[in-house]
């Protein structure tokens, strides 16, 4: 009986992993819009699950997470370069992955891969041209060694070339599947953009932090919504109204947008609600409040808040006439007296 038992422990375990790679596929199916840290958790979650699963398995995993929107880049990645019997109705169907992905998994693959490409629905002048380039290169490829078959007279020469060749074939498949290890492990740790790159983003100057900073630190209020609505270029009425959230997470928000270090906006949210300076968990509550956020959520928010203002605020309208610059203007807001209408009378004739 034990040794019955001992022959089923394999078999158990490998379903129940079954089991926990599909529950963990259906779970991030039902993520419509799915952040950057549950992305970056199925991607954890997904892969070692998908080795140790069975076979079947695979496929039903597969052959779901085809019909997903959204798909972490490693884990595309990843799937795409499975053997073509798993990796197909994915490489055909999937609309989560990118053009990068499938011209480096045509590349790195074999044929049957490049067919599940091309029988995809629509493909982009990008991933088309790849292919195309991919294909002219194959003839040549090919008839390499047409050459040494015909030569078999000579009995060392093609031998020692034709061990060559291998020799660079596998030297070459080696370094492809580490490049693809290496990409795999960058995807995985980088998903979305990094938090350090800002290009493209609006950014605080050295100056504008800085006086942020100093305004916060003083408790210069009216000070600090001015320097806040130079650096969102937007009205000082949207910087106002930002200030006057006391949970302190529209300011938050707005100082992670605007990219400020992490203890320098944990300053000045301290300094600005001081019940924000309350200890937690050996971090202050303003530490926590700034650490919940996703920078992505930020930029979408704040730009949503200066769109908004646009279309809201008003500014003075830059043409009109400065008073100094209307020689009457005295006239404009009095009654002229009489002497003076009849003096403008003879003027105007």
């Amino acid at each position: 009986m034990r040794d019955r038992f001992r022959d089923l422990e394999g078999p158990l375990a490998v379903r129940k992993k079954d089991v926990v790679l599909m529950a963990t596929v259906s779970s991030f199916e039902n993520l419509s819009h799915p952040t950057r840290s549950e992305l970056r958790q199925f991607a954890e979650l997904f892969m070692p699950l998908f080795q140790a699963s069975s076979d079947e398995a695979k496929r039903q995993a597969v052959a779901a997470l085809s019909q997903c929107e959204n798909m972490p880049a490693a884990v595309a990645l990843f799937i795409g370069n499975q053997p073509i019997e798993i990796a197909a109705p994915f490489l055909a169907a999937s609309k989560a992955i990118a053009d990068d992905t499938l011209i480096t998994i045509a590349r790195m693959q074999g044929a049957a891969h490049v067919k599940a490409i091309v029988s995809r629905d629509s493909l982009s002048p990008k991933v088309i041209d790849a292919l195309v380039a991919l294909r002219q290169s194959q003839p040549r490829s090919a008839a390499a060694p047409a050459p040494m078959a015909e030569s078999q007279t000579v009995p060392l020469s093609p031998a020692h070339g034709e061990s060559n060749e291998a020799d660079a074939l596998q030297e070459q498949r080696v370094a492809n599947e580490e490049a693809l290890r290496e990409r795999i492990l960058g995807l995985a740790g980088h998903l979305g953009r990094a938090d350090e790159d800002r290009l493209g983003l609006r950014t605080l100057t050295d100056i504008q932090e800085a006086l942020l900073v100093r305004f916060a630190r003083s408790r210069e209020a009216m000070h600090f919504a001015t320097a806040l609505a130079d650096a969102l270029s937007a009205s000082r009425w949207l910087a106002e109204r930002i200030m006057l959230d006391l949970s302190g997470q529209q300011l938050a928000t707005t100082l992670t947008s605007l990219g400020m270090g992490f203890l320098d906006a944990v300053f000045v949210l301290e300094k600005l609600y001081p019940h924000l300076a309350e200890q937690q968990h050996n971090v202050t509550r303003g530490w926590m409040v700034l650490d919940a956020l996703d920078p992505e959520e930020c930029h979408e928010r704040v730009e949503a808040w200066r769109r908004a203002d646009r279309y809201t605020y008003k500014p003075e309208v830059a043409n009109a006439p400065a008073p100094q610059e209307t020689p009457n203007h005295r006239f404009l807001n009095q009654a002229p007296a009489q002497r003076d209408m009849r003096v403008l009378g003879r003027r105007s004739r």
